[in-house]
Parts: structure tokens; C-alpha cells; sequence
């Protein structure tokens, strides 16, 4: 091709890229196979929720990412066409450079580049340069070591590869983060890592590509995962840690085996409150090189927890902690113990990424929990016990006293939403104690007869202190099993549950800490398309969702000062009534049971979770007007756009790519208008034609009596055509195959009745024109 006689005016962005950019980064030793990636797109997209509509938004895609390595990005190029400047990409590069940590940034419309330097390496933050002045792979890795202050001797360690089986399974972009900063901060000698990664985003396959890495390097030979459940160290063993194979065991029966190199175990099966439990010490205290701590929330940080001397005796070790909601209260501190996050991906994160599940809300608010119930003087309840003479509000329901009406209530309100959706998705329901999830339980069954008389599973009560229900635990959780479908429990589900189809997760338990409250709907943010779980709805019925809106609910810990008053911390099941209850911790207080007061629904809303973390309630519309007016600022503007385009199926077609979905809007205003009546209608507050009105316009100014008989006859069908199923139909050459267009003729029978093919284009085109003619 002579590049001489091309006009750069006239390319489309992908042309730029194939014959400018792309020659340029690979003439300045980039491998175009191994180094040079195009058009990677990085999240998934976001889940919107609206109403029953469900859609994914636009991923987000980078147009070039460089690799010195596989698993080491180095540098993000963002693309325009030349009608644009050269630097006209780059802020939206610098985002993509953010959010991947990439330090080194460029943009060109294929006339040079500009060059961003996020590590000012050189002194200078932007430059522009020339295309045969792109930097070579050598020249920005050095730079990047330099700044990073990765010397030559850990640099085999810091590029060793990943673990790859040959598919094309990889870390998503954030896991390449959290691997890359956890193997340099080890290679330079740090050995308390903190890694916090909200629930459902890969914390233990990221655990893994660390430890291969470091473990193929020769930085770490013997390893040892603690974790403080079987599930979690059985799933490990044969999913994420498969690899391992042979080198891998399990200590268990408490018995040691020294010949092996990767250790997994449970933080009971190697201590013991028993001198003789301590099996860990069966191990010189210099071992293992590297242990990894999976859920260190749950008591490693605690100074006074019986596993924290695994840990202690293991000193010389590097440790590991991976958290989805790490601790910082007055009492236990992970960011004591190892240190700031090296690594931090949260909740809100993994959401606007599309890599976990959003949710909606519903919060009911029942008459007896905000007014509060006092019993008459020297009430007895059913079992005869007479009842203190206090006012009892939602903190004591089902702690100190059951009204039995309550659960009958918020079962009934479970079964309803299962009912209108699908009554075999899976739910979970949280109750106060164990008492109250055997009770939930109950009224469940009495509500859903009819399943549980095809199956008794259907509904089952999974508890610490119930064998048979904690047998079906892994039936809960695996998608292919049908049954259990409602699990009622406490705590025993809270932590540490793969439930990639769980849909509704049902709050009925009083919750005062942000860690807890993070650990149960995380049982729900899992992603699993191919079982049609996009989202889950959390109902609340105890207002736990207004941790919604704690400053601390997602963002980075803070250590708590020795005075401070652990506001992070609380117990389990809040305060009030005091005591744990049947079932509880601690000494049981009495719990009063009282089975003849009605209890009402007092209000119910349905909230979404918005891009700042709050709670809102949108419709489908507000969510369509807003991003409709992002893209066009007034209705003129998009009048001016609408008409000047030759194909509006083109138009549509860009506006799902901005979160404008027609479809969904058309179940919710009309199927029978136009996309273009739809957006003048949502963002503008016109009023709506529907397409038959638009053609019957059409019809009545005589529009087609300059054409001949049979073209006059083939318009008059495309526009009954249009009529019956929009604008994109008529654009569309494939119509001309489909009845009743079809019956004039084969399709150059029919461009015959125009004169031409152009002919025949150039009359749909004044025929849309006609049909928009009034805006």
C-alpha cells in the first residue's frame, strides 16, 4: 500500500492502529506476538438491574496493552482517528492506566505520540515524541526497575511466569495487580503481606499464582495454606491448587510428613488448647518459607487467638493474609499484624467491573419492629413464663422474645418473592440463633407444602449444631444440585460459602458490624451465567442494609487507636436483649414466646446499589434518561445526529454500547414506538408516535406518487414493514427475502422497479426521511 496517497482524514480509528501505530510499537522491538496485545478489553461490564430488566453495560477495552513479559503489562496505548489530536486519548488512557496499574501511557492519532510517564522517571511527566521514537520493551523496563527499585538479582523472580494448562484461563486484571505487588514486595524483602479482595473475586486462585511463582522461582520451597474449614481447604486442593499434585498434602490426623514441599491444613489439625495438639511444632521453626493465611479476619490477628502461635513459631516465614473484610477494632488489628494493604480490590469494584453480582434491595419494615410491643401487666407466654415488663423492639425479636406471628410473617413474605420469581432459587436466610433458624424453618415448610411434600429438602435448616443439615452443605452450594433450595441458619453460612447460584439472601438477623454484614452478602455477589445468576436481591427485614451507608462499609481499614471504640467491631448479633438465646454463645437468658400478636408490614421499597455505593430507587427510566443525556447533551443535538445518519440502525447500536437499551425501555413504555420516539420521550419529554401513526403520516402526504406502480408498491409494503417492526428491518437488504417484499421479485427485480440498486437505497433513504420529517 503507498502510504503517500492515503488520506489520514479519512481513516476510521482501527485504521490508525493497524498502519501506524501498531508498525510503530513493533519497529521499537516489541513482539507482536508474545508483547503486543490489541483491543483487550479488561472488565466484563457492568450487571444493570432495573426493574426486571437485566443487561450488561460496555467493557471496558483498551486498545493496545505492551508486556515485557506475560504477566508483567508495562504500558497502555489509547487510539484516536485523525481528526482528533494526538493527546485527545490520553485521559481516558490514564484511566485504563489506573485501574491497571500500568505505569507507562501514551495516545496518537497516528501523527506521533504522547507519552505519560505515571513513575516521572526522567523528570518529565508528558512529552510528545515522534512514531519511530516509541520506546523499546529494555528501555522501559528499566525504568520502571529503576523507579521501582527492583534490582537485577530479584528480577527473575519478580518476571517468572504464571501457571498456565494450556487454556486460555488467566488472571483478570486486578489478580495480575495483587500477584505482581505481592512477588515484588516479597522479592525486596518484605515478609508481612496483606492482600484484601472483596468475596467472589479469586482470593484463593491469586493465592495460588503467588505461590507458583514464587515456588517455580525458588523464592519460597516449602509452603503452608492454612485455612479454618475443611470445605474451603477440600475445594482448594482440587480446584486452584491442583497443579501441585504430588508435592501437595493435607495434614490431617494429625500426623506429619516432612517430605513433601506445599502443606494445606487446618489451623485445628496442627493446635490445640493441649500441649500435645500442637503437632506444628513437630516442624523446626524454620521450615516453611512462606504460609499463607486464607480468611485472617477470623482470629490470625488476634493476639490472644490459639492460631496466632502457629504463626509466631513460624516467624522466620514470609505470611500471607488474604481478607475479604479485615478487622480493625479496638481488640484485633490485621494492619497491626501485617502491615497496609499491599493490595486492596473492593466490593464497589468488582460491581462497576461486571466481575461480581450487583444487587437490589428490598427492605420491609414490619409494625412491631419500629413501634416497638410491651406486654400487659403479668403476661405469661405460651410457656408460662411471665414476661418482664419492658418494651421490646427489633433487637430483641428472637433474641429474648419471639413473636411467633413475625416469623410466620417473614416467612410468608419469602415465599411471595419466590413465588413471583422462581421458587428453586436458591436462598439463604439468616436468622438470630439457631432456635430461630429451626423455627424459620417450620413456617418455610407450612408455607411451601407442596415442594417440600416432592422433596423434604427443600427446605433445610444448616446449622453448626445440626449433622444432617450440614450434610447437605455442599448440596447448597453446588449449581448442578436442586435441592436444598432455602437454607435457614446463623452463622454457620456466613463465611466462607461458595454460592455461585444463591439469588435471595434474607436478613432477619440484627447485625452491628460492617464485617459480618460484608461476609453475608458476599454469599451472593458470585457471577454464574451459565445458570442465568447476573444478580441477587437481599431482602431486610432487621435494616441491616443501612450499612450501606457506613464511610467504613468499602474502603480501605484504618487501624484503630488503643482508646478508640471498635466501631468496626460489635458482636455477631448486636446488643439489646444481651445473651445469645437458645442456640446462642454465652449463658442462655430466658426467651419468651408469645403466639397471639399480630404483626403487620408497615412499609416495603425496592432500592439499587448506584456506582457511589448507595442505595438509591431508580427506575429503568431514570437510569436510561441519564445515560441518554451523557451522550446527547440536548434534544437538538440528537435530532441533528438522528437525521444526518444514513443507517439508524447504526445510532441504535451505539446506544447500547452506552448503556441506552431500547428493548428493556420498550417492555417498560411501549413496544409500539420507535427508538427514536423512545429517546425523545425518556430524555426529552416529547410525545411519543407510535410507528403506525409515523406511517400513516407518511401515507397521507402522497409521497409515493413520484414513483412507478410496482416501486410505488414495494414502498408502501417497507413502510407497513416498518409499521409492524421498526426502522432497523426497512435498512436492512435481507428484507428484500422476506415476505411480502419478497413476492415482487427477486431482489434486482425489485432494484429494476428503482432504476439501480442506488436508486432503490438512495429511495429508503428519503423514505426515512419522510417518516422523521416532522422533527
Amino acid at each position: 500500500m503507498n502510504m503517500e496517497n492515503i488520506n489520514k482524514k479519512e481513516l476510521s480509528e482501527r485504521d490508525i492502529c493497524s498502519l501506524y501505530i501498531r508498525p510503530a510499537v513493533a519497529d521499537a522491538g516489541w513482539d507482536s506476538f508474545t508483547q503486543i496485545r490489541e483491543e483487550v478489553n479488561f472488565t466484563k461490564g457492568k450487571v444493570v438491574v432495573r426493574g426486571n430488566a437485566v443487561f450488561r453495560e460496555k467493557p471496558l477495552r483498551a486498545d493496545f496493552i505492551l508486556y515485557y513479559k506475560s504477566n508483567v503489562p508495562l504500558a497502555i496505548i489509547e487510539a484516536k482517528d485523525n481528526t482528533h489530536g494526538v493527546g485527545d486519548g490520553m485521559q481516558q488512557a490514564l484511566r485504563y492506566a489506573e485501574k491497571l496499574q500500568v505505569p507507562f501511557v501514551f495516545s496518537s492519532n497516528g501523527d506521533s505520540f504522547l507519552e505519560h510517564d505515571r513513575l516521572v522517571t526522567n523528570g518529565v511527566v508528558e512529552r510528545e515524541i515522534s512514531l519511530n521514537q516509541f520506546p523499546s520493551p529494555e528501555e522501559l523496563w528499566k525504568k520502571y526497575c529503576n523507579a521501582k527499585n527492583i534490582s537485577s538479582e530479584i528480577q527473575s523472580v519478580v518476571t517468572q511466569d504464571y501457571y498456565s494448562d494450556g487454556s486460555k484461563k488467566e488472571p483478570r486484571y486486578f489478580q495480575m495487580s495483587a500477584i505482581n505487588k505481592t512477588i515484588e514486595a516479597i522479592a525486596k524483602g518484605q515478609n508481612r503481606i496483606l492482600l484484601v479482595m472483596a468475596t467472589g473475586t479469586g482470593k484463593t486462585y491469586t493465592a495460588f499464582q503467588i505461590i507458583w511463582r514464587l515456588w517455580k522461582a525458588k523464592k519460597k520451597k516449602r509452603i503452608l495454606f492454612l485455612a479454618d474449614r475443611n470445605i474451603l481447604v477440600d475445594q482448594t486442593m482440587v480446584n486452584d491448587f491442583k497443579p501441585f499434585g504430588g508435592v501437595m498434602t493435607k495434614i490431617t490426623d494429625r500426623t506429619i510428613d516432612k517430605s513433601y514441599e506445599v502443606y494445606m491444613s487446618l489451623y485445628q489439625a496442627i493446635t490445640g488448647p493441649k500441649e500435645e495438639q500442637k503437632v506444628y511444632k513437630e516442624f523446626s521453626p524454620d521450615f516453611f518459607d512462606l504460609i499463607v493465611i486464607d480468611e485472617c479476619h477470623r482470629g490470625s490477628a488476634d493476639e490472644d487467638s490459639a492460631w496466632r502461635e502457629i504463626l509466631e513459631y513460624f516467624s522466620s516465614a514470609t505470611h500471607i493474609g488474604l481478607t475479604a473484610t479485615p478487622k480493625e477494632t479496638e481488640y484485633i488489628s490485621n494492619i497491626d499484624y501485617f502491615g497496609d494493604p499491599v493490595f486492596f480490590y473492593s466490593l464497589k469494584e468488582g460491581i462497576e467491573d461486571g466481575f461480581l453480582a450487583p444487587y437490589k434491595v428490598i427492605r420491609i419494615d414490619l409494625d412491631k419492629d419500629l413501634l416497638g410491643w410491651r406486654p400487659t401487666k403479668g403476661q405469661r407466654d405460651k410457656l408460662g413464663q411471665e414476661i418482664e415488663d419492658r418494651i421490646y423492639n427489633q433487637i430483641d425479636f428472637d433474641k429474648t422474645l419471639v413473636l411467633e406471628k413475625r416469623t410466620e410473617l417473614v416467612a410468608q413474605k419469602i415465599t411471595d418473592f419466590l413465588t413471583r420469581t422462581n421458587r428453586f432459587d436458591k436462598t439463604i436466610v439468616f436468622c438470630e440463633d439457631i432456635d430461630h433458624a429451626e423455627r424459620m424453618r417450620q413456617q418455610l415448610v407450612n408455607c411451601n407444602s407442596d415442594l417440600v411434600n416432592e422433596n423434604r429438602k427443600y427446605v433445610m435448616k444448616i446449622t453448626g449444631d445440626d449433622l444432617v443439615g450440614k450434610m447437605e452443605l455442599d448440596n447448597f452450594i453446588l449449581p448442578d444440585s436442586k435441592y436444598p433450595v432455602i437454607a435457614t441458619t446463623s452463622k454457620l453460612m456466613s463465611t466462607g460459602i461458595d454460592a455461585q447460584t444463591c439469588k435471595l439472601i434474607v436478613i432477619d438477623q440484627n447485625i452491628q458490624s460492617v464485617s459480618l454484614f460484608k461476609q453475608i452478602i458476599g454469599r451472593g455477589t458470585r457471577i454464574n451465567e451459565d445458570y442465568q445468576k447476573l444478580f441477587f436481591t437481599i431482602m431486610d427485614f432487621r435494616k441491616a442494609t443501612e450499612h450501606f451507608s457506613d464511610p467504613d462499609f468499602d474502603g480501605i481499614p484504618i487501624p484503630i487507636d488503643g482508646d478508640g471504640d471498635g466501631n468496626n467491631g460489635g458482636n455477631n448479633s448486636g446488643g439489646g436483649g444481651g445473651g445469645g438465646g437458645v442456640g446462642g454463645e454465652g449463658e442462655p437468658r430466658p426467651k419468651y414466646y408469645v403466639n397471639n400478636v399480630s404483626v403487620f408490614v408497615v412499609a416495603e421499597r425496592v432500592q439499587f446499589y448506584d456506582k457511589d455505593g448507595k442505595l438509591v430507587t431508580e427506575s429503568l427510566k431514570d437510569y436510561t434518561r441519564k445515560n441518554i443525556l451523557k451522550e446527547y447533551s440536548s434534544l437538538d443535538q440528537f435530532l441533528i445526529l438522528w437525521n444526518k445518519s444514513s443507517q439508524k440502525s447504526a445510532i441504535i447500536e451505539e446506544m447500547k454500547e452506552h448503556g441506552i437499551f431500547i428493548e428493556a425501555m420498550e417492555e417498560e413504555v411501549s413496544r409500539n414506538i420507535d427508538p427514536f420516539d423512545l429517546v425523545c420521550h425518556v430524555a426529552f419529554d416529547q410525545p411519543p408516535l407510535t410507528r403506525k401513526e409515523r406511517a400513516n403520516n407518511v401515507k397521507k402526504r402522497n409521497y409515493f406518487t413520484k414513483y412507478g406502480g410496482k416501486a410505488r408498491e414495494i414502498l408502501s409494503a417497507l413502510i407497513d414493514k416498518y409499521a409492524d417492526e421498526g426502522i432497523e428491518n426497512i435498512e436492512d437488504i435481507r428484507i428484500l427475502r422476506v415476505k411480502p417484499i419478497k413476492d415482487f421479485g427477486t431482489p434486482y427485480e425489485i432494484f429494476e422497479a428503482f432504476g439501480s440498486k442506488e436508486q432503490y437505497e438512495q429511495a429508503v433513504l428519503e423514505l426515512e426521511q419522510q417518516l422523521y420529517q416532522a422533527a
